[in-house]
């Protein structure tokens, strides 16, 4: 292991040495158990197959300049999973057990926690879906939870804080208005994958999806949230189908307590005109500055009736990177962790 350049880890799915498991049968949680077996056994018939009862998780954890091993908000992330199930109507773990399984998946796979040179964090995947064998639509009787890791580096693999560009989406939906956005779903992200690779082959590096009522107001990104900033202001959508992002909720605090003024609100397409920065924001790049939207009366379209243009192309905005650098150091053990984010493991 001593011979891994981390360094030069995309964001991607990279071998490691245990998973932890625990089951949900008949109304009680088993006790998680630590296993060098990657392959679930799963019956056939299991909902999750059907019916796509399955909800899941992202977070990191962090080797640090002082060579302490940090998980960044664990709780936070423990709690949307128990949202996510509880709008399927299946079992959750409890917080306690939650981010019980992530330490002992973290201790497992020690060795896989990049060093803070490198740059990478190990990631976490915890994943919830309905494994018992049923027919019929309804609510998934037995659960099994799973706590995966594997070492990563930047999601787009450029380099940090290099400006892209975005398209916004008029003839696709991520989702409904009164559908299920605000859960963290993969039934969410398969509604988008279509839309994201026309996105990708069109060479953008990040698709906007807009409310599906009206197509006038900003939701989401395909992998992350929205925000801008307009002068001495922080915007993000205020939207009950947009996934509530441990991310930007905690840049939403650094922003405060910057001085920024917070806004949580609906964004119609035609304020873009009026953002300084914009950025999509999310666990696994923190911040992606975008330099540039354009919006298309269609995705596979040649025309782009406008484009948006924000600072300058070759580099993040300058309140960007600020937020961007305070979570990060906190993360790292750059900055002092004034709000308590961070748990410990060594």
């Amino acid at each position: 292991m001593d011979k891994t350049d981390f360094s030069k880890r995309s964001f991607s799915y990279y071998p490691t040495k245990a998973i932890v498991i625990a089951k949900y049968e008949g109304g009680a949680w088993g006790k998680p158990e630590i296993t060098a077996d990657f392959n679930l056994s799963v019956h056939c018939f299991a909902g999750a197959f059907h019916y796509a009862p399955e909800c899941f998780e992202g977070l990191k954890v962090f080797r640090g300049a002082d060579n302490r091993v940090r998980m960044f908000r664990p709780e936070e992330n423990a709690r949307r999973m128990q949202s996510s199930a509880g709008y399927l109507d299946m079992a959750s773990p409890s917080e306690e057990m939650f981010i019980q399984m992530c330490i002992m998946c973290v201790k497992a796979n020690w060795e896989f926690i990049p060093p803070y040179e490198s740059g990478a964090s190990l990631y976490l995947r915890p994943v919830l879906f309905g494994s018992n064998p049923q027919l019929g639509i309804r609510n998934a009787d037995d659960v099994t939870f799973v706590v995966m890791a594997s070492p990563v580096g930047t999601y787009s693999g450029a380099r940090e804080l290099t400006p892209g560009t975005a398209v916004l989406s008029r003839n696709f939906d991520r989702a409904a208005t009164y559908g299920s956005g605000h859960y963290k779903l993969g039934a969410n992200y398969a509604q988008s994958l279509h839309a994201y690779n026309l996105a990708h082959k069109l060479g953008y590096r990040e698709l906007l999806f807009l409310d599906s009522a009206t197509h006038t107001y900003i939701e989401e990104f395909g992998s992350s949230n929205f925000f801008g900033i307009k002068g001495n202001t922080y915007v993000t959508p205020d939207s009950g189908s947009v996934l509530p992002s441990i991310t930007n909720k905690s840049l939403r605090q650094v922003a405060a307590d910057m001085g920024l003024k917070v806004e949580m609100r609906k964004i119609s397409v035609a304020e873009l005109a009026e953002l300084d920065e914009v950025n999509s924001c999310g666990t696994a790049v923190v911040i992606t500055p975008l330099c540039r939207i354009d919006d298309k009366p269609a995705l596979e379209s040649e025309i782009v009736t406008r484009s948006y243009n924000f600072g300058n192309p070759e580099q993040c905005g300058p309140v960007s990177r600020k937020l961007y650098n305070t979570i990060v150091g906190i993360q790292k053990g750059l900055l002092p962790d004034k709000y308590g984010w961070c748990l410990f493991l060594d």
